[in-house]
């Protein structure tokens, strides 16, 4: 169905590109089955937990716009009414660097754009950040620098970063589930075709991650993060027919529908929410504007190389997009004796360099009240 509200909703590109022959085989994994990390000190984060969340970070033409997100989500950090207020770490949903995945490309796409941003940064690893250039001068490995940067057993310093002060991260995986008090996040690695691609291996834990989290977390947010998105109404990508697939499967075999999706790889924010069969709203929200200088404009839903009546977008619904501005999210869980709600809220980042807030571009609000 086309949004009435705003005439706009999710496409898919008729024109497909097959690219298969670019999946490139995952590293091995830095810490032990199934690929799980407990945040440290969690006790902080027990009633309340806020984060920031983007993607697209990269890019090679200049580092001004990495620089401005970095800045604007720093202040929010510093501005902090309350210390439960402060974001707790940044959430990034991929492609931090461009166009291909090399170490030396960290330093000015992200290490030096984010080395004034105070708390830890998490991520998954985009299509760029695991492509591999084929005419590099140095041969590497797909994911080399990523996994450098992000997944170690422990923290020290990244060799290619040695000047910055940020320390190596000590994700599990490529692929792997963030355990909070408040929240189980699962981040999936969706690899380099331009639509996505997950084996079977990952696919098995997936369902896995799922159905451990209905069984054992049953009073927790459940999130799932991609970096390809599965519903874009964007004219460059569109959306992504086997991520789509690639969720309901999973859903179905697990029997399990997390309470949010969020993704980046579209160059844009759109929140979309889809209405199940069995009453659930799964909000699907992408967040790819983080940097990246090239933003991707809403498709004409009249332009014949997009088709708007897909039903794979049976119960799908666009209920807000900024396609003109960088930006990034702001999430706060939060859990008192009477409710338990998930806030989000978008931060649009003026082109006015002289204008120093981001405006609140949108707001939702995901109630888990009686988990």
């Amino acid at each position: 169905m086309i949004s009435t509200k705003i005439g706009y909703n999710a496409v898919l590109k008729t024109e497909l590109v097959d690219d298969l022959h670019k999946y490139q085989v995952p590293p091995a994994p830095a810490g032990s089955f199934p690929y799980r990390l407990q945040l440290e000190h969690e006790d902080k984060l027990k009633g309340k937990m806020v984060f920031h969340m983007t993607g697209d970070t990269g890019g090679t033409e200049s580092s001004e716009q990495q620089e401005r997100t970095a800045k604007q989500m720093t202040g929010q950090y510093h501005g902090a009414d309350q210390k439960e207020d402060q974001p707790a770490f940044l959430y990034h949903l991929g492609d931090i660097v461009y166009h291909f995945g090399e170490a030396a490309g960290y330093v000015n796409q992200f290490l030096a754009p984010f080395e004034c941003y105070p708390a830890p940064i998490y991520a998954i690893a985009g299509n760029h950040d695991t492509d591999v250039d084929p005419d590099s001068e140095e041969p590497y490995e797909s994911l080399e620098a990523f996994s450098t940067a992000f997944c170690n057993r422990s923290s020290k310093t990244i060799y290619f970063g040695e000047e910055g002060n940020r320390k190596s991260q000590v994700q599990p995986h490529v692929y792997w589930t963030m355990e909070s008090p408040l929240a189980i996040i699962i981040g999936l690695h969706t690899n380099v075709p331009k639509y996505g691609y997950i084996n079977r291996e990952q696919r098995n834990w997936f369902v896995g991650e799922l159905k451990n989290a209905a069984e054992n977390h049953p009073d927790k947010a459940l999130i799932v993060c991609m970096h390809h998105a599965p519903y874009s109404a964007d004219v460059n990508h569109g959306s992504s027919r086997p991520m789509i697939e690639f969720l309901e499967g999973a859903f179905r075999d697990s029997g399990v529908k997390p309470d949010a999706v969020f993704s980046g790889h579209v160059h844009n924010y759109q929140r979309f929410s889809k209405q199940y069969q069995d009453g659930k709203m799964v909000p699907y929200i992408v967040a790819g504007a983080g940097g990246f200088d090239e933003l991707h404009q809403l498709a004409n839903p009249l332009d014949v190389t997009c088709d708007t009546r897909s039903q794979l977008f049976e119960g799908l619904q666009l209920e807000n997009y900024c396609d003109d501005r960088h930006g990034f999210l702001k999430i706060s869980i939060e859990k008192t004796p009477f409710s338990f709600t998930l806030n989000g809220t978008y931060y649009a980042i003026p082109f006015d360099q002289q204008i120093q807030e981001p405006t609140a571009f949108d707001h939702f609000t995901i109630d888990l009240t009686g988990r």
